[in-house]
C-alpha cells in the first residue's frame, strides 16, 4: 500500500502541529487532528492485525465505530485500554499503541498455519469439536490465547468517572447535516435541546465532503455557520465526543462523553473525570444517526488495503491521506462517484467499476472529467495479494439476471474500495422494541421518518433512507416542524436555501456478492464478517445444516458478533441467507440489536461507585454519640452499626455479657434507626397489607401495632417486621435493616403489575426517622423523666401500642414493642433530632446505669427469646409453619395473600421438613459453631445423613450457658418438653472435626410465657 500525505484544502488535520506516537514499539509521526488509523495509514503501515479464526492478515476497512479489524491496546500499565478501534482513537503526542492479535509477531502468526487447513474449520467447527467435554479443558487456554484481542489492566484504574442526570425537551443523536438542521430549528423555537455526536466535532459526512454545496455555499462554510449559531443559543447544548449507546423506554438516552481520552496522560486534569455517563430523559428524540457504507463480498475481500469506498474518501478529504496511488473502486450505486473524482483530482490513478450498465450520466461526466477510468457492467471476482492488495480480477455481469457472463480485465491497484450501498444506523431505534423495515428501492433496512411519533421518537436523514443530501435536509425540516407542532411550537424562521449540487440519484443495483462460485472454490474466501472470519460459504453451510432462523444462523456462524456488532456485515449476511433460503430479505428479517451500540468502559458504567463509594456507607443520626462512647462497628448492608461498646479491658464477650445483663435487669439502649421504614397511605392500604402479609390487618385500630410475616410466591418467609396503624388510611411498616430496599421493590412490583387498581402510595422514610430503643425493667422510669405528655402506665400504654407525644422537647412517636422480650419503648423522632434525643435518654438514664448496646447483644437477647432474624434463621425455604409461627398466618381470612396457595403443595405441607428448634449442648460451656451440621450419630463416617444445621449460636449471660437455634428435619416433633427426653431429641452438632451431643428443645429459652414484656 503506497499511502502518502496530501495537503487537502478543508482537511481537519493541522499540519502545523506535528505529533509523535508509537505502534508495536516503532516510532511514527502524525499531526493534530489525526486518528491513530489515519496516522498509521499515512506512514504506510499495511497490516495491523490477524484474523480471529484463520490468522489472515488484516488492515483498516472503515473510519469509525464500524471498524472490525484495527483493535488496539492503547497505553501501558494502569492506563492501558484494550480493543479500542484505531479509527476512533484521536492521536495525541506520545500515544503508545500495540497490536492485540498475532503471535509471536504480527508478521509471523502461528495461527495463520491453521488457516492453511481452513476447509476443515467451517462454521460450527468449535461446537462439533467440543461436544466432547473432556477436550475443552485441554485446549481452552490455547484457544483463548490464540483469539488475542487485548488484555485488561492488572493495576487499579487511576482515572475517575462521572454520571450526569438531565432532562431535555429534544435530544438529537447525530451531528451531521440533518442533526444540525434539526437542532437549529428546535433551538430557534426556544426548546431545551441536547445534540450528541460521537466524533470530536460535528459535521458527519460533510467533514469528508467539504466541497459539496448547500444553499449556494460550500458545505464547510454552512457547517461552520450552523455550529456557531448553535453554540450561541443558551438553550442548546452540543456534546461532541459523546456516543449515545442506548435508548430505553420513555425516551431515556444513555450516552458516554469522552472528556480526556484525546489528551496525553500527563496533560489530563486530575480534578476532571476521564469519561462521563449521561442519562438524559427527553420529551422527544430525533435520530439523525446516518448510515454506514457496506462493502461488497468477493473473493479475498479481506486483504489489507481493501476498504469501503467512503473510507478512502474520508482519509483523503478529512485527514489528508491518500491510501494508494492506483485505486480500484467497485460500486453498485452512485455514492462513490464524488469520492472517485476527489481521489483523481488528488493525483491518484482511479479505475471505477460499476456493476450497473446504465449509470448516472451527470456523475459519469464529472468523474470522467476528473480523469477516472469508468468500467460499467463489471464486478470483482476476487482480489490479489496477501499482506497488501496488488490488484483484482473483474468479471462481466448480466445486469438483469445478476450472473457472470464472462471474464473481465485484471486491474492492478494498491488500494481498493467497494460500496454495496448504505446501511442506516438503526441500532438505537431498535433498543426499546422498534423494528426497521426493508426498503427495496434503497436496498436497506430503514427507520420510518415519523419513527414512533406517539412515543416521541423521530428519524431524519440517512437513517430513514434519505441518502441524498438535499432530500435529507428538506425531509429534516419537514419532520422537525412536525415535532415542534407536537410540543405546541412552530419554527420561527425558515432554514433558508437547502439546495445542493448533487445530481439526481440513479437506482442502485441489488448485489451483495458477485455470484462467482469459482472464487471460494479456489481458496479465495469471500468474507461477510471480518472480525469473526465468517464467509459467504459459512452462511450457505448453516442453511444446509437446517438453520432457518436468522438468529440461529447468526449464532452458528458468529455473524454480527464482536465489537462492531454487525455494522458492516449484517445486511450482507441477511441477503445471502435470504438468497440461499429462497426468501425475500424482509422475510428473513434482522437480528436483535441490543445496547450498547459501541463498547463502553466499566469505569464509565460504574461512575463514582468505586472503592469506598461502590457501596456508600450509611450512618445513623446517632453515629457521633456512638463514636464518642468507643463503639466498635460492623457493616450491616450499607449501614455501619455499633457492634458492641467495650469498656477498659473488655473484649467482645465481656462487653456483650455486661450489655445483656443490663438490658435484662436494668436498662439498656440501642440505636434502631437502621430498620427499614415504609410509609403507606391510601384508601385501599388495609387491603394491600392483607395481600402482602400473611396475617390479617382489617381490624387493626389506630394506635395499635402488629407483627407481620411477608412471604414470597412460594410461601417462604422473605421478611418480617412490625407495622403500626397511624390512621385508617395510613400505616407505617418496618422491615429488617438489610431488607428495606428489597421489600420496597417487592411492594411496588405487586402494586404496579398486579394490583394497579388499589389506591396505595408508598414512600421509603427510613432516613427520615431516628429510633432509640430503651429496653429493660427500668425503661419506663427512664422515658418518664424526659416525656411528660404520654401516659406510660401499663394500663394506658400496653404492649404493641404506639403513642404520639414529646420526648426531650421533640415531637415523637413512641412504640411499645420489643425485640428483646423485655419491657421496651422505641422512640422515633425526626432524624435531625436523633442525636439530641439519644443524649437526653442517656442523661435521663444515668441514675439507672443506662447501658448502650450493639448488634451482638441484640442478637443474643432475641435468640434467648427465640425471635428469628430473616436471612440468618431462614434461608428462602422456610414457611411460617416451619418456624412454628402458624399464629402469624391468617389462613381463615376471607381473602388470599401472597404465598397462600403454596401451603397446599405436597412438598410444603408434607413431612420431613426442616423446622426451627432450640439446641442445648450437654456441656453448657460449649458454644456451637453457626453452620454446624445436625446429625443423628456421633459417627460421621460417610455417608452421614444431615438433618439440618445451626443457624444462631451464643453464650447466654441470663442463663449462664450456651444456647443455639437450628433448623432440623421434623424438629418440632423432636423437641424435649419440660425436660422429658424422648430419645429422638438427642442429636449431634458436627463442626470442626468434632460432634457435640445436643438436646432439641423449644427455641424460647428465656421467659417462655412473655411476662416480662407485658409489665
Amino acid at each position: 500500500m503506497s499511502s502518502y500525505r496530501v495537503r487537502r484544502p478543508g482537511a481537519r488535520v493541522d499540519f502545523d502541529k506535528p505529533l509523535t506516537f508509537s505502534f508495536d514499539g516503532q516510532a511514527y509521526d502524525g499531526f493534530a487532528g489525526d486518528t491513530l488509523a489515519s496516522a498509521l495509514l499515512a506512514n504506510g503501515t499495511r497490516m495491523l492485525a490477524r484474523s480471529f479464526k484463520y490468522g489472515r492478515p488484516r488492515g483498516i476497512i472503515g473510519t469509525g465505530p464500524e471498524e472490525p479489524n484495527a483493535l488496539m491496546q492503547i497505553e501501558t500499565g494502569a492506563h492501558t485500554i484494550p480493543n479500542l478501534k484505531a479509527t476512533q482513537v484521536e492521536l495525541y503526542d506520545g500515544l503508545v499503541a500495540r497490536r492485540t492479535t498475532g503471535w509471536p509477531t504480527l508478521e509471523f502468526d502461528l495461527k495463520s498455519l491453521g488457516g492453511l487447513f481452513s476447509r476443515f474449520m467451517p462454521a460450527g467447527f468449535y461446537y462439533k469439536t467440543f461436544q466432547n467435554q473432556k477436550l475443552w479443558p485441554k485446549f481452552e487456554h490455547i484457544i483463548r490465547q490464540a483469539a488475542g484481542y487485548g488484555s485488561a489492566p492488572s493495576e487499579p484504574d487511576p482515572e475517575t468517572y462521572d454520571h450526569s442526570h438531565r432532562h431535555a425537551q429534544v435530544v438529537i443523536v447525530g451531528g451531521g447535516a440533518s442533526g444540525l438542521l434539526a437542532a437549529l430549528l428546535a433551538g430557534r423555537a426556544g426548546l431545551k435541546v441536547v445534540l450528541l455526536d460521537e466524533q470530536n466535532e460535528c459535521g458527519g459526512w460533510l467533514l469528508s465532503s467539504p466541497h459539496s454545496v448547500i444553499g449556494g455555499e460550500q458545505a464547510s462554510a454552512w457547517l461552520k455557520s450552523a455550529v456557531g449559531e448553535l453554540q450561541s443559543l443558551p438553550n442548546v447544548q452540543v456534546l461532541t465526543r459523546t456516543s449515545a449507546f442506548a435508548l430505553h423506554d420513555m425516551n431515556l438516552v444513555l450516552a458516554v462523553e469522552q472528556l480526556q481520552d484525546h489528551l496525553p496522560i500527563a496533560d489530563r486534569a486530575a480534578h476532571q473525570p476521564r469519561q462521563r455517563l449521561h442519562r438524559i430523559r427527553a420529551e422527544r428524540v430525533v435520530l439523525a444517526t446516518g448510515a454506514i457504507e457496506r462493502p461488497l463480498v468477493f473473493g479475498n475481500n479481506d486483504v489489507p488495503g481493501i476498504m469501503t469506498a467512503s473510507a478512502l474518501t474520508t482519509y483523503l478529504n478529512r485527514y489528508g491521506v491518500a491510501v494508494g496511488k492506483r485505486i480500484l473502486l467497485q460500486t453498485s450505486n452512485d455514492h462513490v462517484y464524488q469520492g472517485a473524482a476527489d481521489l483523481a483530482r488528488a493525483g491518484c490513478e482511479v479505475v471505477l467499476a460499476d456493476t450497473r450498465t446504465r449509470i448516472n450520466p451527470a456523475w459519469e461526466k464529472r468523474v470522467r472529467a476528473a480523469g477516472v477510468d469508468v468500467r460499467t457492467g463489471f464486478g470483482i471476482a476476487y482480489a490479489r495479494g496477501r499482506r497488501a492488495v496488488t490488484g483484482a480480477q473483474l468479471v462481466k455481469l448480466d445486469a438483469q439476471r445478476n450472473v457472470v457472463v464472462g471474464s473481465g480485465p485484471s486491474i492492478d491497484c494498491d488500494a481498493l474500495g467497494s460500496s454495496g450501498g448504505l446501511s442506516p444506523t438503526v441500532h438505537l431505534y431498535c433498543h426499546d422494541g422498534g423494528r426497521p423495515h426493508w426498503d427495496e428501492e434503497r436496498l436497506a433496512f430503514v427507520v420510518p421518518e415519523a419513527g414512533r411519533a406517539k412515543s416521541g421518537i423521530y428519524g431524519v436523514g440517512a437513517v430513514t433512507g434519505e441518502f441524498g443530501l438535499q432530500n435529507a435536509l428538506e425531509q429534516t425540516e419537514r419532520i422537525t416542524r412536525e415535532l415542534l407542532s407536537s410540543l405546541g411550537k412552530s419554527a420561527p424562521t425558515s432554514s433558508g436555501n437547502l439546495k445542493t449540487d448533487e445530481p439526481d440519484a440513479t437506482p442502485a443495483r441489488r448485489i451483495f456478492r458477485v455470484p462467482d462460485g469459482r472464487a471460494e472454490g479456489h481458496g479465495k474466501k469471500a468474507f461477510v464478517d471480518f472480525q469473526n472470519d465468517v464467509s459467504a460459504a459459512d452462511i450457505h453451510l448453516a442453511v444446509r445444516e437446517n438453520y432457518r432462523s436468522i438468529e440461529h444462523i447468526k449464532r452458528y456462524t458468529a455473524l454480527g458478533f464482536g465489537t462492531d456488532q454487525g455494522k458492516l456485515s449484517n445486511v450482507n449476511g441477511f441477503a445471502i441467507a435470504a438468497d440461499v433460503l429462497g426468501k425475500s430479505i424482509p422475510e428473513v428479517g434482522t437480528t436483535t440489536y441490543r445496547p450498547a451500540y459501541s463498547p463502553v468502559t466499566f469505569g464509565t458504567l460504574a461512575g463514582a461507585h468505586a472503592g469506598d463509594t461502590f457501596e456508600p456507607r450509611r450512618y445513623s443520626p446517632m453515629q457521633a454519640a456512638h463514636v464518642a462512647r468507643g463503639a466498635e462497628f460492623e457493616p450491616v448492608g450499607q449501614w455501619l452499626r455499633p457492634w458492641y461498646f467495650p469498656q477498659t479491658g473488655e473484649d467482645l464477650h465481656a462487653a456483650v455479657r455486661r450489655e445483656c445483663l443490663a438490658a435484662r435487669r436494668g436498662v439498656g439502649i440501642m440505636d434502631a434507626s437502621t430498620l427499614g421504614k415504609i410509609d403507606l397511605r391510601g384508601k385501599d392500604v388495609r387491603e394491600f397489607l392483607n395481600r402482602v402479609y400473611a396475617n390479617a390487618w382489617t381490624q387493626l385500630a389506630p394506635g395499635k401495632c402488629r407483627y407481620g410475616l411477608m412471604l414470597d410466591e412460594n410461601g417462604m418467609v422473605m421478611d418480617d417486621g412490625v407495622t403500626a396503624c397511624v390512621a385508617d388510611n395510613h400505616f407505617l411498616m418496618t422491615t429488617t435493616t438489610g431488607g428495606a430496599a428489597r421489600v420496597m421493590t417487592w411492594l411496588e412490583k405487586w402494586h404496579q403489575t398486579e394490583w394497579p387498581d388499589l389506591d396505595v402510595y408508598m414512600t421509603s422514610v427510613t432516613d427520615h426517622w431516628a429510633t432509640a430503643a430503651v429496653v429493660g425493667p427500668k425503661s419506663r422510669q427512664v422515658l418518664a423523666k424526659i416525656c411528660s405528655d404520654i401516659d406510660l402506665s401499663p394500663s394506658a400504654f400496653k404492649f404493641m401500642d404506639w403513642r404520639e407525644g414529646t420526648v426531650a422537647g421533640v415531637p415523637a412517636r413512641v412504640f411499645r414493642i420489643s425485640f428483646s422480650g423485655e419491657l421496651a419503648f422505641e422512640v422515633n423522632v425526626d432524624a435531625n433530632y436523633g442525636h439530641h434525643v439519644w443524649e437526653a435518654l442517656m442523661d435521663g438514664g444515668r441514675e439507672f446505669d443506662i447501658t448502650p448496646y450493639g448488634t451482638e447483644t441484640m442478637h443474643v437477647l432475641r435468640a434467648e427469646k427465640g425471635f428469628i432474624i430473616v436471612g440468618q434463621d431462614t434461608d428462602g425455604s422456610m414457611t411460617p409453619l416451619d418456624l412454628d409461627m402458624a399464629w402469624a398466618v391468617g389462613m381463615k381470612k376471607p381473602f388470599s395473600f401472597i404465598g397462600k396457595r403454596s401451603f397446599a403443595r405436597s412438598d410444603t405441607a408434607g413431612p420431613n421438613r426442616k423446622q426451627l428448634v432450640g439446641l442445648l449442648t450437654d456441656d453448657p460451656q460449649i458454644v456451637l459453631a453457626e453452620g454446624a451440621q445436625v446429625i443423628e450419630r456421633a459417627d460421621v463416617t460417610p455417608p452421614a445423613a444431615m438433618l439440618g444445621h445451626v443457624t444462631s449460636s451464643y453464650y447466654s449471660p441470663e442463663l449462664g450457658r450456651s444456647i443455639a437455634l437450628a433448623v432440623v428435619r421434623d424438629g418440632i416433633a423432636r423437641r424435649s418438653e419440660d425436660g422429658h427426653k424422648s430419645g429422638r431429641d438427642l442429636l449431634y452438632a458436627y463442626a470442626g472435626g468434632k460432634a457435640h451431643k445436643v438436646t432439641v428443645v423449644s427455641p424460647v429459652f428465656v421467659d417462655p410465657k412473655g411476662d416480662r414484656q407485658n409489665v
